[in-house]
């Protein structure tokens, strides 16, 4: 799948800055960017959208963005993951591994060029595409 539109993105972060920036910045790729401030709002966006890929903050008020990714995973197990953190020495905990998501699919804050997230959105995508 080279062509990206009608590809939805869920960004959960709660930092607005960072969720704006994410989706203005999805929009301008041609992708259909839903936001969340917290893990149980993201839960419901999941729920009642069909989302391809999450980009997910770890340090969360309330649940944390791995509690979110395993939740999802239930909830949708067709949507791939991105882990966009701040923590400069996050480890990739084996729950969230079990969901899929690879140390290709972690991104530390902030990130001076945001095509790799496009690499790793058309990435994750393909293989959706694939294994299905």
């Amino acid at each position: 799948m080279d062509d990206l539109s009608g590809i939805t993105v869920l960004v959960l972060d709660d930092e607005q800055m960072v969720r704006e920036n994410l989706e203005a910045f999805l929009e301008d790729e041609g992708l259909n960017p839903l936001t969340a401030t917290n893990g149980e709002e993201a839960l419901t966006v999941l729920a009642k959208n069909e989302v391809h890929v999450g980009i997910i903050d770890m340090r969360l008020p309330g649940m944390a963005g791995s509690e979110f990714i395993v939740k999802g995973h239930k909830v949708s197990p067709q949507t791939r993951f991105i882990v966009h953190t701040g923590s400069t020495n996050y480890k990739l905990p084996r729950e969230i591994r079990d969901c899929g998501v690879t140390h290709d699919d972690v991104f530390i804050k902030p990130l001076a060029d945001m095509n790799i997230v496009m690499e790793a959105i058309h990435r994750l995508v393909n293989q959706g595409v694939s294994n299905t």
